[in-house]
């Protein structure tokens, strides 16, 4: 666009200058007229040819990430890979079904032959010296000690004048209870046990003191079908008679608490 500005303006300058020529100055000759033109643009020329190609520009700015392509197909299978690590110890697993009986063993060596009479002997003496043995421990327990037994129980008793509390504090001092009648076998014994010993009642582990008219052992349990009750008993005489005393008949009578006498202790053999 400026190439034609230029154009156009050097023809308007040739022609004006030619007006002013023919108006008054004097004329030129048309050699001085062409060397005049000569510093004058003339017009534009015909288009040359195409230049070289040049230099790369520099790199254009990154442009923005382009929107994500669809998922291509699925690549082949890779190869193994290398073996992890050896995993924890499972927990026990349940027992199994047990197997076939196995086929019977090969037979033992002949046993070595002994006197298997004098073995015998022996062990017939060491049986009856057990026995004697357990006899004379079963006559001082009774004698020197002063206790009675059954296959289960070990009773013993207190010559110590206590009220009822009393005594079960010191037979449970003791490993005890007070004793619990709770058949005929263990009621017949602890009455003979009185009378051998010169007494006519002692104290046994029954009461009703915290339900009354609800009778239980000393450690709690209820009663159940034994019991040894007296004609009329129990009475509850004056209101206050909650614990038990056995006579030497075998049997039973409430009383107060609060009086004092003898009692008799029961201990498990297994506990002794």
């Amino acid at each position: 666009i400026m190439k034609r500005d230029l154009a156009f303006l050097g023809t308007l300058i040739s022609l004006g200058f030619l007006s002013l020529l023919r108006s008054g100055y004097p004329q030129q000759t048309a050699e001085e007229a062409c060397s005049m033109q000569i510093l004058v643009p003339g017009l534009k020329g015909d288009a040359g040819e195409k230049g070289e190609k040049g230099a790369p520009g520099r790199p254009g700015r990154v442009g923005p990430t382009g929107e994500k392509g669809d998922m291509g197909d699925k690549g082949q299978k890779g190869s193994v890979g290398r073996h992890g690590k050896i995993g924890p110890i499972g927990s026990k697993g349940e027992k199994g079904d047990s197997g076939d009986i196995g086929p019977p063993g090969l037979s033992g060596e002949p046993g070595i032959p002994c006197e298997c009479s004098q073995l015998r002997k022996a062990i017939g003496e060491m049986d009856n010296q057990v026995t004697q043995l357990t006899t004379e421990l079963k006559f001082i327990k009774n004698a020197v000690a002063g206790v009675r037994e059954t296959d289960n129980k070990i009773y013993l008793l207190v010559k110590e004048e206590k009220r009822y509390v009393d005594a079960q504090l010191s037979c449970q001092g003791r490993g005890g209870m007070l004793s619990m009648p709770k058949d005929e076998t263990s009621n017949g014994l602890i009455a003979s046990y009185i009378t051998q010993a010169g007494l006519t009642r002692v104290f046994i582990g029954i009461n009703d003191l915290e339900k009354e008219g609800t009778f239980v052992y000393s450690d709690r349990s209820p009663m159940q079908t034994f019991s040894k009750w007296r004609n009329g008993e129990p009475n509850n005489a004056y209101d206050e008679e909650d614990c038990v005393e056995m006579v030497a008949s075998g049997g039973w009578n409430d009383v107060a608490c609060h009086i004092t006498m003898y009692f008799i202790c029961e201990f498990d053999k297994e506990n002794v």
